[in-house]
């Protein structure tokens, strides 16, 4: 486990990168259970398990294991409250979208957030956009487009629902890229699956439905995906811009694809793998392109310090 932060740490771009490819991985993963359980389940009462799961670890870490430190806010609390009523938001809007469409399609339209997020960032956070970033932005979501070939399972409301969910990514990321400069990974997840369980669990009454003995392992798998992924992404953000951390969220369509064929046999066309491609060839240039970087400054700093 990652030790708590106490003060604000220089970034690490390619460590950001690294961790943000894991999380989008995971958070993929963690969207193939909650569509299962979405077949016989409210998505706000899988959202309600997601959050649940996800929490128990936390609090014996907090309390079977000492680290009551991670209960420590150092910033803003109305920050973290804010991100955890309108995370859990996002996550049960984002688990409806999954529902009624295939993963890939549903995936290539959140991509959408990614368009808000440079917005956010420059007025809010005073992160400065480089035009190589923005460069390949535009080359990941070209390739977004290529594979936005809607199947007949979409509809109005999926897409509203992406639609929604996006700007609620991008929300999101803004103020995770924030808290992740003086909160250590640990106290942001916490506060996000604790009080999301219980934002969830008010309508609960209203939707619950008893799970068979089947469905547990699909229970506790969607909340330890959705604590391991908060948990990768928070760290990724606390190393790297979220306009970096953001172009990442792009590979969430090569594991949709996969998954959406694996699981639910929905078979990808050409058009995928064309996408894909680009989506990939843009990842690895910005990931060349951060490494020279980070040399260049490198070499700078020794050069100072020698004169």
């Amino acid at each position: 486990m990652t030790d708590i932060a106490t003060t604000e740490r220089t970034d690490n771009p390619v460590l950001g990168m690294v961790y943000a490819i894991a999380a989008f991985f995971t958070f993929a993963v963690m969207n193939v259970f909650a569509k299962m359980l979405s077949e016989h389940h409210h998505v706000i009462e899988v959202a309600f398990y997601r959050n649940l799961i996800a929490t128990l670890p936390m609090l014996f870490l907090i309390f079977g294991m000492g680290k009551k430190e991670i209960l420590v806010i150092r910033s803003s609390p109305r920050a973290v409250v804010i991100r955890s009523i309108v995370g859990t938001a996002s996550l049960a809007t984002t688990f409806g979208a999954f529902s009624i469409m295939p993963l890939a399609d549903a995936t290539a339209f959140l991509f959408t957030s990614s368009l808000i997020i440079p917005a956010l960032c420059y007025f809010f956070l005073k992160e400065q956009v480089g035009k190589y970033r923005w460069g390949a932005i535009l080359v990941g979501f070209m390739g977004v487009i290529v594979m936005l070939q809607p199947s007949g399972n979409v509809n109005l409301m999926g897409i509203g629902l992406c639609l929604t969910a996006a700007c609620m990514h991008a929300t999101l990321q803004t103020i995770l890229r924030a808290l992740g400069k003086t909160e250590s990974p640990e106290t942001i997840t916490f506060y996000f699956v604790f009080i999301g369980t219980f934002i969830a669990l008010i309508p609960m009454p209203l939707v619950f439905t008893m799970p068979t003995w089947n469905e547990v392992p699909l229970i506790l798998a969607v909340g330890i995906t959705g604590v391991i992924a908060q948990f990768l992404l928070s760290i990724a953000y606390k190393n790297a811009p979220a306009s970096i951390v953001t172009v990442f969220n792009y590979s969430g369509i090569i594991w949709a694809t996969t998954f959406g064929w694996i699981f639910f046999n929905d078979w990808p066309d050409h058009a995928i793998f064309i996408g894909g491609g680009i989506v990939i060839a843009s990842n690895v240039f910005i990931v060349y392109r951060e490494q020279k970087l980070a040399r260049i400054a490198r070499a700078t700093v020794q050069k100072a310090d020698v004169i």
